[in-house]
């Protein structure tokens, strides 16, 4: 798309142009609560917890703006959330619901603009550059978006936009709930300057630390620094954190383009049990379930991993990763629960209750390395059978075929923000 042109002078007193970029960042507000109060309208306005019940060793997808003004947010253990809102209502989480939602969101979305990037199930970045002659000004066009949004699929957002997607998504958060913000071009460090370094999308609580003890509380603290000086202390996220107090998309996945694939680097699913178990039947039907849940990635991505990795976690919390690296790629469900069943008995300390395990695929290829003729026919008989098997998990929901190994590891699916089956996360065969 063609940029918006805004005149500007050079050193040597020359006018020349500069272009301007819009994107926006839509944020779908308290988007899993919002859902679930769809399905169940008396839940509007009370204290919501989405992600399990009160007793359960889980945590918290999402918390209500009722159930936050307690203390409750995402990944807390929703035990904790119970003491700190003894009120709340506890809602297990219904991923196919969200994801239905999330395509009609998407679909919205695609309306305004051809690059769309999903950045998780609830939240997206437009590039608008270039369609004010569609949609007029990028205010406008905000509000109009706001506006189908709420008609379309019932549910509120928040829309930031900026000259970049740090700008865009930092606007959004402060437009919360349910507004629109745009900064206007050049105004970018002056809104950036006043909030918390935490605001700046990457900084962690480790980082807020380490800026705190430099005596940087604010991101207008950062752009009294030299360079030269974040470079020095904290190498090159020292001059990502520079740009980005600018207002710059600098470092990480902010250098890529709204829309371009950069690929998954890992794909993985856990499952922690409600009450720890020693019982290996149990176990290997974890196993196999979560082997099935990465091996659908695996294809709805079209990768091929080379590296299985276990995480076996005890009662004692005492946690061990191993990891197996295969002799060819794979994306298939039964070759994945091979090699992660052998590990977990190479490694598990038998009759040792067990509280969590872990199923991890890496080492990326996009096509699968020379099938042999005596195991090609197994392996087509099983990519087949695979395939027909996300067709009716596309249709009727994950949940709805399993592998007979994993029956007895059935669990709730965890409600998180990159699921399966992602709206424009499918990459093309």
């Amino acid at each position: 798309m063609a940029a918006a042109k805004q005149p500007a002078v050079s050193g040597t007193g020359v006018p020349r142009t500069v272009f301007v970029r819009t994107i926006f960042h839509v944020d779908m507000d308290a988007f899993f609560v919002s859902v679930e109060e769809l399905y169940d309208p008396s839940l509007k306005g009370k204290a919501v917890v989405v992600g399990g019940q009160r007793d359960e060793r889980g945590v918290v997808s999402a918390a209500s703006y009722e159930a936050r003004k307690f203390g409750v947010h995402s990944a807390m253990p929703l035990r904790t959330a119970a003491k700190m809102c003894p009120h709340a209502i506890f809602v297990d989480g219904h991923p196919e619901r969200y994801r239905v939602c999330s395509e009609k969101v998407y679909k919205v979305l695609g309306t305004f603009s051809p690059q769309v990037e999903m950045a998780s199930i609830d939240e997206a970045y437009l590039d608008m550059t270039g369609t004010e002659r569609l949609h007029g000004p990028p205010l406008k066009a905000a509000h109009t978006l706001h506006q189908r949004m709420k008609a379309d699929t019932q549910l509120n957002c928040s829309v930031g936009i900026g000259t970049s997607r740090l700008i865009a998504k930092v606007s959004s958060a402060q437009a919360k709930p349910n507004g629109v913000l745009w900064i206007v071009p050049g105004e970018e460090a002056k809104f950036l300057a006043p909030l918390e370094v935490r605001e700046i999308p990457g900084v962690g609580k480790v980082m807020e630390t380490h800026l705190h003890a430099l005596g940087i509380q604010k991101v207008g603290d950062l752009t009294k620094l030299e360079e030269s000086e974040l470079e020095n202390r904290f190498g090159k996220w020292g001059l990502a954190l520079a740009g980005k107090a600018r207002g710059e998309d600098a470092g990480g996945w902010f250098d890529t383009e709204v829309g371009e694939d950069v690929g998954a680097k890992s794909i993985s699913h856990e499952h922690t049990y409600d009450e720890d178990t020693a019982d290996v039947n149990q176990l290997e039907a974890t196993l196999m379930r979560l082997s099935e849940m990465v091996g659908r990635r695996l294809r709805e991505a079209n990768f091929y991993a080379r590296t299985i990795q276990l995480k076996l976690r005890y009662k004692d919390f005492t946690t061990i990763t191993r990891a197996y690296t295969l002799p060819a790629p794979t994306q298939l469900d039964t070759e994945i629960f091979e090699q992660i069943r052998a590990l977990f008995h190479k490694n598990w300390k038998k009759g040792a209750q067990v509280r969590l395990l872990g199923v991890q695929a890496s080492s990326f290829a996009t096509a699968p390395d020379q099938i042999s003729l005596l195991d090609g026919s197994r392996q087509q008989r099983w990519k087949d059978a695979l395939a027909a098997a996300d067709r009716l998990r596309d249709k009727f929901g994950e949940s709805s075929v399993k592998l007979a190994t994993g029956m007895r590891g059935v669990f709730r699916e965890r409600t998180h923000e990159n699921p399966a089956s992602l709206p424009g996360k499918i990459r093309k065969k």
